[in-house]
């Protein structure tokens, strides 16, 4: 008989949240073997909750956006796990983890977001831009929030609109949180990115027709 000492005898201690992390470093590291094993053995605990809420955390912290549809891929398996309950819930969590493995990986999305929330921890803010402020009540104008340029006037490249102008607080001007990185799906958008980030410092309004291409 196999003992189950270290599962349902730490239910909540230390080694099961150590099994959690070992569950999201192995599908960080691309190991589906042991992925699987820690999947496993974390089913064995019966908490359902945990893995599932763990499962969708990766999709998004790991994967991001180098796949994007793994967060509904996932979501989708969650759903399914919790309607089933144990053991058939197994199922759709092992096709979402090996998925997760495999995927191309990318946690640029939150580390820029993490960057501006330091930033503005830090006291790193300014001023919104006039041209941004609220305009839709009587005084707006005359408190200067006028000159904003509706983008979907400006059809250019596959944007649905694209206008060159400042969104950012002046004294924050040219600040950069996202760094892209070229892995997956991400590698498109690292491309538009960087073109946009070239169109806006020379206005060279021709550069976007490049994106349809």
């Amino acid at each position: 008989m196999i003992k189950k000492v270290g599962v349902f005898g730490d239910k909540k201690g230390s080694h099961f949240y150590n099994l959690l992390s070992s569950l999201q470093k192995s599908i960080r590291g691309s190991d589906v073997n042991a992925a699987l094993y820690y999947l496993a053995h974390l089913l064995e605990n019966g908490d359902l909750v945990s893995v599932n809420r763990r499962l969708l955390v990766i999709a998004f912290e790991d994967i991001g956006l180098a796949n994007p549809n793994m967060g509904s891929l996932v979501l989708a398996a969650v759903t399914a796990s919790e309607r089933l309950g144990l053991p058939e819930a197994r199922i759709p969590l092992a096709v979402a983890v090996v998925e997760m493995c495999l995927s191309s990986k990318s946690n640029s999305a939150y580390k820029a977001l993490d960057e501006a929330i330091a930033g503005i921890r830090a006291g790193r803010v300014g001023d919104i831009p006039k041209h941004l402020r609220d305009a839709h009540y009587s005084g707006a104008k005359e408190l200067g929030h006028v000159g904003y340029e509706y983008p979907h006037d400006h059809p250019l490249g596959t944007f649905g609109g694209w206008v060159n102008q400042e969104y950012l607080p002046s004294n924050l001007k040219g600040t950069k949180y996202y760094q892209p990185i070229k892995a997956g799906e991400e590698k498109r958008l690292a491309g538009i990115y960087n073109s946009l980030q070239q169109f806006k410092k020379n206005e060279k309004k021709g550069l976007l027709s490049k994106l349809d291409n």
